[in-house]
C-alpha cells in the first residue's frame, strides 16, 4: 500500500535528519488523514490506494501550478522548495502513461461510448476517470479529449 510507503519514508527520513523530506512526507500524510475524515461522512468505501493516489495527484498538480506562479514572480527560492517537495510526492506515484497510450485508450472509449463531438466531453472524461485515472494525469487527458472529439 502507497501509505505504508509514505510512512516508511517519513520514518527513514527522521532517522536521516532530512527536515525537507520529512517536512514533505508529513504533508502527504497530513493529507491523507484530511481525506479519511471527509470520507468517514460518505458511505461509499473506496480502494485506499486509489484514494491515496487521488490525493497525491491534487497535491502535485498544485506544487506544478505553485512553481509556476513563484517562477513568474521571480521567487527562485519558493520555486526551488516546491521542486523538492513535488519531487518526494512524485516518488510515490505511479508511473503516468504517455501521450500516445493516452490517446489510444481515449480513441478506444470515444469508439465504445459512440462520442463524436464536444457534447460528450464530460461523458468520455467520466469514463476515462472512472477506468485509468490512477495512471493518468488527467488535466494533459483534457487536452488530448478535446482534440479527439474536435
Amino acid at each position: 500500500m502507497i501509505r505504508d510507503s509514505v510512512k516508511a519514508a517519513q520514518i527513514e527520513a527522521m532517522k536521516a535528519k532530512d527536515k525537507d523530506r520529512t517536512a514533505a512526507t508529513r504533508s502527504i500524510l497530513a493529507k491523507i488523514k484530511d481525506k479519511d475524515i471527509e470520507l468517514r461522512t460518505k458511505d461509499a468505501a473506496q480502494d485506499d490506494d486509489a484514494m491515496v493516489i487521488d490525493v497525491l495527484q491534487k497535491m502535485a498538480k498544485q506544487r506544478r501550478e505553485s512553481i509556476a506562479m513563484f517562477e513568474e514572480g521571480g521567487r527562485t527560492e519558493l520555486a526551488t522548495a516546491e521542486k523538492m517537495e513535488l519531487a518526494v510526492i512524485e516518488e510515490f506515484l505511479p508511473a503516468q502513461l504517455g501521450e500516445a497510450e493516452t490517446a489510444a485508450l481515449i480513441d478506444g472509449i470515444k469508439t465504445e461510448l459512440g462520442a463524436d463531438g464536444m457534447k460528450d466531453m464530460g461523458r468520455l472524461m467520466g469514463e476515462l476517470k472512472k477506468r485509468h485515472g490512477t495512471e493518468i494525469d488527467m488535466s494533459k487527458a483534457s487536452a488530448l479529449v478535446k482534440a479527439a472529439l474536435s
